[in-house]
């Protein structure tokens, strides 16, 4: 009889740790991205591809999005960059309204944050172009500790405009200020979702 309700604890015991690992195994990355003081969001979310996280706060009586990117550039000479993108008008890149962090380069004050109206699968400009929605506050800087770049921003959305097309994406090499070509493996293409403020 003691053998058997051994045995049954036992059971019991490695049932409960089969239910807890996934829970463990999920825990939120985001949760634990640690921001410069004075930045801080009311909603996080790990992405499903890329290792990137988003931040964001929304405020529906302002249609404003305060948010941060958060993704780790591939290695690479060329300093690297991230990119997060609202499509309105569909769901990948072309459409795309993106805001671009990289690296400012040698004896550069600051990281550069960019903004792009992705209008086709061609070279980015090597400036800024508008894009359909006002974006302010823009500011990026690198964590030491984890080599990702944190891109931040606050947009001015359309009323009304509570989910979105999101993409985001992440490039190895900086030419002359301009952000270069992307990988095209899987995870890359998969970098984009719907996202519900």
């Amino acid at each position: 009889m003691a053998s058997s309700a051994t045995h049954l604890r036992a059971v019991l015991l490695a049932v409960a740790l089969l239910v807890a690992s996934p829970a463990a195994a999920a825990a939120s990355v985001c949760e634990g991205e640690k921001f410069p003081a004075g930045r801080s969001y009311a909603t996080c979310a790990d992405l499903p591809a890329l290792g990137a996280t988003l931040h964001w706060t929304y405020d529906g009586k302002a249609s404003t999005l305060t948010l941060a990117f958060v993704a780790k550039p591939p290695a690479s000479g060329g300093g690297g960059w991230v990119s997060w993108a609202i499509n309105p008008t569909g769901d990948g890149m072309k459409g795309a309204q993106a805001l671009v962090a990289f690296k400012g380069g040698a004896g550069a004050a600051a990281d550069v944050v960019n903004t792009y109206n992705v209008t086709g699968y061609k070279p980015l400009p090597s400036a800024s172009s508008p894009i359909a929605f006002n974006a302010t506050i823009l500011a990026a800087d690198e964590s030491a500790a984890t080599g990702k770049l944190r891109r931040y921003g606050k947009l001015q959305l359309p009323r009304g405009m509570e989910t979105v097309n999101h993409i985001w994406q992440v490039g190895a090499t900086v030419t002359g200020g301009v952000p270069m070509k992307h990988a095209v493996a899987q995870e890359n293409l998969d970098a984009k979702g719907r996202l519900s403020l």
